[in-house]
């Protein structure tokens, strides 16, 4: 690229700025000083007892779910309802904040076996399945924070599970653009995504029978890769077995291309799945998982105006992730 880009989101309409001259190149980058790994012996999530969920491989577990005991939404059997306080409407933090620990305490996702990683992912679901039966609740929110820059507390990994009475407004804002671009075009935009991306054969990093991932075109941040069911599904907890595998399949590759090419960087992936409340709504959103290596600090610019800088082209992104630099 000769020059800077912006470019504006299908869904969102919001624009960011492709920058490469302010590259962050791999070779500069170092593996995480801030992630320091924590002994064994005193680790609250090692062996957790009253697990509200458990996956098991023979004589061992491989996944427990507990509760979190610091939550930030916790259960009552009670609905909260909005109210207004002044001009402001207020809501009470009432939800699940629940804690999915992967047995080794020292295997993040792209260190655990397909099978482990399999399981990690069939317990999100049998555990999103259960949280469907809270009429209460109006979306939930699936998410991994590895290293302390990505918000991660505890060394061991550990994923979540937080369940809210409201949609995000981010995410909403998400979903009605999805809405919109389906109403002019009569597609859903994730699939003319999925789509382009395969005409142009420079982004995408992995792919299999069914699940593809790639550096979007509209990367927000260095290095951020979707991966996506190649069938059209609007709901995570409607994914089949097999298509749930293959989806396991392509993140665990992804992750493991970051860490070896970028150097182990902390990094967040969460799930953006359609809401519980309104389904009928949401025929046209397609579920996905978004991985964001944490390579670049948002500052000034960013947060004042709303449009973030990527130094990163995508289609270097990619090439560097396959390997290929």
């Amino acid at each position: 690229m000769k020059f800077s880009q912006l470019r504006q989101d299908l869904v969102s309409g919001d624009w960011i700025v492709i920058a490469p001259k302010r590259r962050l190149r791999p070779h500069e980058m170092r593996a995480s000083k801030s992630r320091v790994r924590e002994p064994k012996p005193g680790c609250v999530f090692e062996n957790p007892k009253q697990a509200l969920l458990e996956i098991r491989d023979g004589k061992d577990w491989t996944v427990r779910i507990i509760e979190n005991r610091f939550p930030a939404f916790v259960h009552r059997d009670i609905c909260s309802a909005i109210r207004k306080v002044g001009p402001y409407a207020v809501t009470d933090g009432i939800g699940h904040h629940d804690i999915l620990i992967t047995r080794d305490h020292n295997q993040d996702f792209p260190d655990l076996s397909l099978s482990h990683a399999r399981d990690l992912f069939r317990a999100f679901q049998d555990r999103y399945l259960m949280l469907m039966a809270d009429s209460c609740l109006a979306y939930i929110s699936m998410f991994h924070n590895w290293g302390a820059k990505a918000g991660a507390s505890v060394y061991h990994p550990h994923y979540q599970m937080i369940a809210i009475p409201v949609v995000p407004p981010d995410f909403e804002h998400s979903l009605k653009g999805a809405i919109v671009y389906s109403k002019k075009h009569r597609n859903c935009v994730h699939c003319a995504m999925i789509d382009w991306e395969r005409k142009q054969k420079k982004r995408i990093i992995f792919e299999n029978a069914g699940a593809i991932a790639f550096t979007p075109f509209l990367s927000r941040s260095g290095f951020e890769v979707r991966v996506f069911p190649k069938r059209h599904l609007p709901f995570f907890e409607h994914t089949r077995e097999e298509e749930l595998d293959a989806i396991v399949e392509a993140l665990h590759a992804v992750l493991r291309m970051v860490k070896r090419s970028l150097h182990d960087p902390d990094y967040n992936f969460f799930i953006h799945t359609a809401p519980l409340a309104h389904r009928k709504e949401y025929k046209n959103y397609h579920w996905h998982i978004e991985v964001l290596p944490k390579v670049n600090i948002s500052a000034g610019f960013e947060l004042g105006t709303g449009i973030e800088i990527n130094p990163v082209d995508p289609d270097d992104a990619a090439k560097i992730l396959r390997g290929r630099r």
